[in-house]
C-alpha cells in the first residue's frame, strides 16, 4: 500500500521591506522631499523609522504644518509654534538648513528661543519670513551664526550687536522688508567677504545705497532710493534694478560734468545681464549723457530697458547704453505708457544718423506695451535698419486700439537681416 505523500505547499517566505532597507542617505534624501508634518507621521510606519525623521538636516515650517486656513488665527499659531517645538526637542541630528514661513505667524518671542536654539548647531541656511504685524527685530543670537551661507529676512528689523564681526561665510543673502541704518547695511555688506548673491527689496531707514562687494555676481534690487552706487563690484555679471528714484531732487543736485550714466557703470566692467526696471531709467539720465560709455560692456548679452519713449533724456541714456554694448544679443523694451501721454511727444530723435550703432550680434528683440507713437516706431525702424543678424522680434502693445494699424508699420519697415521675422502679439 502506497503511502499518500502530504500536499506540497508553496514556501511563504516574510516580505521584504525594500524602503526601509535603503542606504541612509537615500530614506534622508526622500523625507526632506516630505513636508515636516508628513515627515514626523512617517515614526508610525515601524520601530525602524520611529526617530529617522529627527535626523532630518533640512526643517521647513509652512502653510503644509497646519493645513486647515478656516481655522481661528490664534489657535493656528498656537499649533505652528507648538510643532516647532516638537520637532526641536526630538531632534538629533545637525540642523543645515531652518525656514519659518506662515502667513499666521507673527514676531513672537518664540522664535528668539528657536533662533538661540540654532545658533548652537551649524545651521548654514536660514529663512525667515513675518508677513503679519510690525517688524521682528532679530535677536542678537542670530548674528553668531558663523557658519551660515543663506540668509533670508522678511519684515526685520536688523540691529547686530556691537561684538558681530560678520558672516565670514555667507554666499547668498536675501533681505526684504527690512529696517536697519545705513551704517549698519554697509557694514554688513562689507563684513561677508564671499558674498556672491544679494537681493534687496524695500527697505526703510536710509535712502542712498552704496554696493561695496568684492565678491558680488548677482544683485536684484527694488524699492526707494535717492542714490545708488557700486564700489569693487568687479566681479559682478547679473543686475536687476527696478528703483524708484527722486528724480527732482537728484536733478538740482546736479553740477558740472557729473553723470549718473557714467558713475553706475564705472565699477560694472563685466556685467553679462542688465534689467534696468521701474523708474530707473530716469535716474540714469540725469546729468550729462554721453554718446557712448567710455569702456564698452563687451561681455553684456541681455539687456531689459523699461522706458518713456517720449522723454528726450531716457532716449538718449538708452541709446548711449546700446552703443555701449556692442555684444548684446537678446534685447528686451518695455515702454512707460501710462507717463507718455503726459510728456510731449519728440520728434526725429530715432530717425537721425545713428549709422554707427550697429549691433552685429543682436538676434532677439521683445518690445512690449507700446501704444504705436511716432517715437516708438522710429525705434523699431532704428533696430530693425541696424540689426544684420537679427532673427526675431517680437511686438506686443499696450491695448488692442489700432492694433490693424500698428502691424501695417512693423511690416512697412526695411530689415537689415533677411532672416528677420516680426510677431505680433495680442496684449
Amino acid at each position: 500500500m502506497k503511502h499518500r505523500e502530504p500536499p506540497k505547499f508553496p514556501c511563504l517566505e516574510p516580505e521584504v521591506d525594500r524602503i526601509s532597507s535603503l542606504p541612509g542617505h537615500v530614506l534622508d534624501q526622500i523625507l526632506s522631499q516630505l513636508s515636516i508634518r508628513d515627515a514626523v507621521r512617517t515614526s508610525a510606519l515601524s520601530s525602524k523609522w520611529r526617530y529617522k525623521w529627527a535626523k532630518i538636516p533640512q526643517l521647513v515650517f509652512d502653510s503644509n504644518c497646519v493645513p486647515n486656513p478656516s481655522q481661528d488665527q490664534t489657535l493656528i499659531k498656537n499649533k505652528l509654534v507648538n510643532i516647532v517645538d516638537h520637532v526641536l526637542l526630538l531632534h538629533t541630528g545637525p540642523i543645515h538648513k531652518f525656514k519659518l514661513s506662515h502667513r499666521d505667524i507673527l514676531g513672537v518671542s518664540d522664535i528668539d528661543r528657536w533662533i538661540l536654539h540654532l545658533s548652537r548647531s551649524s545651521i548654514k541656511e536660514f529663512i525667515l519670513e513675518i508677513w503679519k504685524g510690525q517688524r521682528y527685530k532679530v535677536p542678537s543670537s542670530l548674528f553668531s551664526c558663523e557658519h551660515l551661507i543663506h540668509l533670508e529676512l522678511f519684515n526685520c528689523l536688523l540691529k547686530p550687536p556691537l561684538s558681530f564681526k560678520g558672516f565670514r561665510n555667507l554666499k547668498s543673502l536675501d533681505l526684504q522688508h527690512i529696517t536697519l541704518t545705513q551704517h549698519v547695511f554697509e557694514n554688513l555688506i562689507l563684513s561677508c567677504p564671499l558674498l556672491e548673491r544679494l537681493t534687496l527689496m524695500n527697505f526703510d531707514g536710509f535712502t542712498h545705497l552704496n554696493i561695496n562687494a568684492t565678491n558680488l555676481q548677482f544683485f536684484d534690487i527694488g524699492g526707494v532710493y535717492d542714490e545708488v552706487s557700486f564700489e569693487n563690484t568687479f566681479q559682478l555679471t547679473l543686475i536687476s534694478i527696478g528703483l524708484y528714484v527722486n528724480v527732482k531732487n537728484d536733478r538740482n543736485a546736479v553740477h558740472g560734468n557729473s553723470s549718473k550714466l557714467l558713475r553706475f557703470f564705472a565699477n560694472l566692467p563685466h556685467i553679462r545681464r542688465l534689467e534696468i526696471q521701474s523708474l530707473f531709467l530716469k535716474y540714469l539720465a540725469i546729468g550729462n549723457i554721453p554718446s557712448r560709455l567710455p569702456r564698452p560692456c563687451i561681455d553684456l548679452n541681455y539687456l531689459s530697458i523699461r522706458i518713456n519713449f517720449n522723454d528726450m533724456e531716457e532716449n538718449s541714456a538708452a541709446l548711449c547704453i546700446l552703443r555701449s554694448s556692442p555684444n548684446v544679443q537678446e534685447l528686451e523694451m518695455l515702454a512707460r505708457p501710462e507717463e507718455q501721454a503726459s510728456v510731449g511727444a519728440i520728434s526725429n530723435f530715432w530717425e537721425d544718423d545713428h549709422w554707427n550703432s550697429l549691433f552685429g550680434q543682436l538676434r532677439l528683440v521683445k518690445i512690449v506695451g507700446i501704444s504705436g507713437v511716432k517715437s516708438e516706431l522710429d525705434f523699431i525702424n532704428f533696430l530693425l535698419s541696424n540689426s544684420p543678424v537679427l532673427e526675431r522680434m517680437t511686438v506686443r502693445p499696450a491695448t488692442n486700439d489700432g492694433g490693424f494699424e500698428l502691424l501695417k508699420e512693423l511690416l512697412r519697415f526695411r530689415r537689415a537681416s533677411v532672416r528677420a521675422e516680426i510677431i505680433y502679439l495680442d496684449p
